[in-house]
Order: structure tokens, then sequence, then C-alpha cells
């Protein structure tokens, strides 16, 4: 079982003409991803390699029965690929794009909120995600992972991929893993994925990576100790940051006393999750962990 995505997922990919679209639009595809169109207004009627090129969302939904959308066009044109997404009746809308202005963020995610409650965002900034040997949807290296039943969630790309090696290298499977980004307003939240792998019967533990800024790991503590029954790991990066200077993702910066790596870890803790000190020992402690069940 899995989240989000699985064997049966169709995908479009905005920006399929562009280099990084074209790369990852195949690259997916290689992966067994059902890549079953594309956007790219001024290139429609072409194809890449065998992929239909469509003008509008619009068209290519109706066309291939797509339910998600890959984006990778330019920040300045995120935010109107996002809301066509939106307003064509894509289900998961996947904006890749890195540098999107937050102001851009704050307005799609609300206007798609409020006009298309069951629409997901998952990113912007993110790594994608990826059902272990079904779909993979953006950059996750996917061929170093095992399938099986722990599902991963991280706000940090490259920690996304070091968790399926650290986990692959010990023989343990995953089921789902989701990259949801670190910009200051993502679609998608830690809660919302505990909430899924929770009701997924293919998953049976959870591995969250954080870092540092906002109180999105915090918030997800107090929903791991209230609703969660399934046993959580994780780790969050950033202990030795310095308050106040900005560490990587735009998100990530701690504002006084809040946001501190050492903060995010006491709640984890304190709601029953086993936390980590680095990513090698959470794979340590969820070896552990899915060796007891």
């Amino acid at each position: 079982m899995s989240i989000f995505v699985n064997k049966d997922t169709k995908v479009i990919v905005q920006g399929i003409t562009g280099s990084q679209g074209r790369f990852y639009a195949l690259r997916n595809r290689d992966y067994g991803t059902q890549v079953v169109g594309g956007v790219s207004p001024k290139k429609a009627g072409e194809d890449v390699e065998g992929i239909p090129v469509f003008a509008t969302v619009a068209e290519a939904r109706e066309a291939t029965g797509a339910t998600v959308s890959m984006i990778l066009v330019p920040a300045p044109f995120a935010q109107a690929a996002v809301l066509e997404a939106a307003d064509a009746g894509i289900e998961l809308i996947v904006p890749l794009t890195e540098g999107v202005p937050a102001q851009d963020e704050a307005l799609f995610y609300n206007k798609v909120k409020r006009q298309h409650p069951d629409t997901r965002i998952l990113g912007p900034n993110c790594p994608g995600l990826v059902t272990i040997g079904e779909c993979n949807i953006g950059f996750i290296p996917a061929e170093v992972a095992l399938p099986g039943n722990v599902g991963i969630v991280s706000r940090s790309g490259t920690l996304t991929y070091q968790a399926l090696k650290e986990l692959g290298e010990k023989g343990i499977g995953v089921s789902t893993c989701v990259g949801i980004g670190g910009d200051p307003v993502p679609g998608t939240s830690f809660i919302d994925c505990l909430s899924a792998f929770e009701k997924d019967p293919g998953t049976n533990a959870v591995i969250m990576f954080g870092e540092i800024g906002g109180s999105a790991e915090e918030e997800a503590a107090e929903f791991i100790a209230k609703e969660m029954s399934k046993p959580v790991v994780a780790y969050v990066a950033g202990v030795t940051a310095p308050p106040g200077r900005k560490m990587g993702h735009a998100g990530a910066i701690i504002s006084g006393s809040k946001g501190t790596a050492q903060a995010k870890m006491e709640a984890l803790t304190a709601a029953g999750v086993r936390v980590g000190l680095n990513p090698t020992e959470a794979g340590d402690l969820m070896a552990e962990v899915v060796k007891g069940l």
C-alpha cells in the first residue's frame, strides 16, 4: 500500500519541453511512472520521446485522464502553473520549482484551498514523492530504496535521499517517501503525511526528518502524541545553527528561542518519538523499531 500515489497514478508534466522538465519526465517514466502527457503552450502537438505535448492542462487532463501534475517551470511562472492545474481538476499538484516568492506561495495555496478544497499541493521547492517500485514524481533517487512498510516524510531534499539510502542499506523497505519542502508556505505538512501514513495499512512505522525554523515539528509532535498509534522516529537538522541566520531553506531560520533544533527534539521526545542525533542514528533507531514490530 501507499499514500498519495501508486502504480495506477497518471502524471502530466508542466514545462516538459524545458531541459529539466524533459529530463525528469523521462527519468520518472523509466522508473515505471505513468507519465502520460506534458504541457507547453508553444509546442502543443509535438511529443517528448512519445509523451504527447498539450497546450493547456485542461486539454492534457481530458485526453489522458491524469490526476497529478509535476511542475518544472521558472519561478515567475509557478503561481500561474499551479492555479491552471487546480482549475483543470488536477488532484495532486507537485511544483518542484525553487525560488518561488513567498507571497506567490501564500496566494496560490490559499486560493486553491478556498476554490478547490480537495486538491493537494506538494511543495513548492520540494524533491517530490515516490511510492517505491510504483511511481516516482520528482527528483528522488528511488533506485537506492527497497519496497516495504516504513513511511518517510522530510522537509529536506538531501535528507530525503539519505533516509532512503540509510534504510535500504539496513534492508528496511519503504512504502512511500514524501519530500514536503522547507519553504515558508508548504502545500503539504508533516501532519498531512503523518495522518495519511497512520491510515495506510501498508505503513507500519514512520521516520520524519525536520530542520530548524518554524513550528512544523512541534505541531507534528502534538499530533503524534494524540493521533498516532504507529511508531515514529525522527531527526532534526540544524543543532549547531546560530540564531537569526538563514540556513538553507527560506523557512529554516531561528527567531529568538523559537524554531531551534533542541526545542523540536524535546517536543518530539515528549511525544514518544525516538529521536536520532544524526541521520545514521535515526536509521539505526528505525531498524530497532522494525525489528520489534
